[in-house]
């Protein structure tokens, strides 16, 4: 396992990822068993997060049942899309199960009615695009579109509803980002895309833990320290993390709970 994310990972967080990849594995089959179908969609983006889940995947139902869905931006982040490619290739999966879906031709009239300046809106665009053509690939094959979102996206609401957080099945969302990275390293995946910069890949210079101003790691420790363990934020801050950085953390997850209540209905 690549050493270089784990150094800084505290004990707390550290998981036993031969028995966490055999649960993984088994909760896949049984799903996909209980809800009848053998094959899969996964988007692949060139990430830690798509690359574990596509190994994972392929374990659980086998390389000729999975279909790779790679869904560049044009000429944007070209070397993720030769890595997604990479990864498919040391897989084994069969080219013919491949697919390569350049997103720009599909959104331009779109984006072209949205301010320039506006990336974030750009980027919900190009992330629900994406969602549309995991599932029409998933009709065709009949499969279940594999989701990729990992606990720290989930619980920072750091994704676009209905976008890359739709999904038929998560089987990585129970592990924090540091978890994930712990995974990959015992599943294999190369240590370029482990230890790249986390970035959606939406606009040129985009990075997660630009977004969120904080990193991962930081992140991870605190919203453990918060939904596992229970303690309030005074306590986490007592703990020697920095004001501002607890804040930021806990502030972004509250001021996205919402969405994990979409859509509201009467009671």
């Amino acid at each position: 396992m690549s050493n270089v994310k784990s150094k800084s990972i505290k004990l707390n967080l550290i998981i036993n990822t031969a028995k966490e990849t055999e649960r993984i594995i088994s909760f896949i089959k049984s799903t996909f068993k209980e809800a009848g179908f053998k094959k899969a969609v996964v988007g692949v983006s060139g990430g830690v997060d798509s690359a574990t889940t596509l190994v994972l995947t392929v374990k659980a139902l086998g390389a000729e049942n999975i279909y790779p869905v790679i869904m560049p931006y044009g000429n944007l982040n070209r070397e993720d899309t030769g890595d997604a490619r990479s990864v498919c290739g040391q897989l084994g999966l069969p080219e013919t199960n491949i697919n390569t879906i350049d997103i720009e031709p599909l959104i331009e009239p779109m984006l072209a009615n949205i301010d320039k300046r506006d990336d974030l809106r750009k980027g919900n665009v190009m992330v629900r695009m994406r969602m549309i053509v995991l599932y029409d690939l998933a009709k065709k094959y009949r499969a279940l579109v594999v989701g990729t979102e990992n606990k720290s996206e989930f619980l920072l609401g750091y994704y676009t509803r209905f976008g890359d957080e739709a999904s038929d099945i998560e089987p990585i969302r129970q592990y924090y980002k540091t978890q994930v990275w712990q995974l990959a390293g015992n599943l294999g995946v190369p240590d370029k895309i482990i230890e790249k910069t986390p970035t959606a890949g939406m606009w040129i210079g985009q990075t997660d833990e630009g977004e969120l101003g904080f990193s991962y790691k930081e992140a991870d420790q605190i919203l453990f320290l918060h939904i596992d363990r229970k303690l309030p934020e005074k306590e986490i801050i007592e703990k020697g993390f920095k004001v501002e950085i607890v804040r930021k953390v806990l502030g972004r997850m509250k001021e996205n709970e919402f969405k994990h209540r979409l859509p509201y209905v009467i009671k």
